[in-house]
């Protein structure tokens, strides 16, 4: 078994951060220090750590949502010491970890889990998962610039895919958008919006595939139901 797919599987983290611990040097097999992603191992006879720690394989999984309230971070360890999303989760026994993220002031649907291959089919872009927010944004978005959203738009050097976007409401001064993407770049709906010359003022996440946040409270938090479960693991 590749020795990433090992450490998600115990729950550690994804896929995909599991090959950041391995190159970081956090990861040792039999006591060494193992940098090379394509290593693979024997889980019956070899000895796993991430970060001095002994790993095993978790045989419950466990999935959850949470409606994330601001101010608390979608990392497991924060050097600036902010409140990170796993302190809202309590009662559960397992090592649970967010998939993707949310920036620290967007609010709404995050799943944790420590299912390491459902994390990675719903973060990996192949998939085209899509995530659907609402976004207050400064002023009302004309039809050419909705036409740019929707077309795709170069952010960071690199042009968006092609997304979803629709005015729910407008105001005086301000508007509310329905937005969907099926990319995770970094701030990439803020960033979109600033591209169109209308700034986010409140970020929402509301759905992830076929996931509804539903009526669940800021800072709430309930496991997947058995049909949620079944469309995740068919992905």
């Amino acid at each position: 078994m590749r020795l990433q797919k090992y450490i998600a599987l115990c729950g550690i983290s994804s896929r995909r951060k599991a090959e950041q611990l391995i190159i970081e040097g956090k990861v040792m097999v039999n006591n060494k220090i193992i940098t090379a992603l394509g290593t693979t191992i024997d889980p019956s006879k070899d000895v796993v750590k991430v970060n001095d720690k002994k790993i095993k394989e978790e045989k419950s999984k466990v999935y959850i949502m949470l409606n994330k309230p601001i101010g608390f971070v979608t990392t497991l360890k924060d050097e600036k010491d902010r409140k990170i999303v796993t302190d809202l989760i309590e009662g559960v026994k397992e090592r649970i970890y967010p998939v993707g993220r949310l920036d620290a002031d967007t609010t709404g649907l995050l799943l944790l889990t420590n299912d390491g291959d459902m994390a990675y089919k719903l973060t990996h872009p192949s998939n085209e998962i899509m995530k659907k927010y609402i976004a207050i944004v400064e002023g009302v978005p004309n039809k050419m610039e909705l036409e740019k959203f929707r077309r795709g738009l170069i952010i960071d050097g690199k042009k968006t895919s092609k997304a979803y976007i629709k005015i729910a409401k407008r105001y005086d001064t301000e508007s509310i958008l329905e937005i969907v993407i099926h990319e995770g770049r970094n701030r990439q709906v803020k960033k979109m919006c600033e591209a169109i010359n209308h700034p986010v003022k409140k970020l929402k996440r509301v759905s992830i595939g076929e996931i509804e946040l539903g009526g669940l409270d800021i800072g709430n938090w309930r496991y997947l139901n058995d049909e949620e479960v079944k469309y995740l693991r068919g992905i």
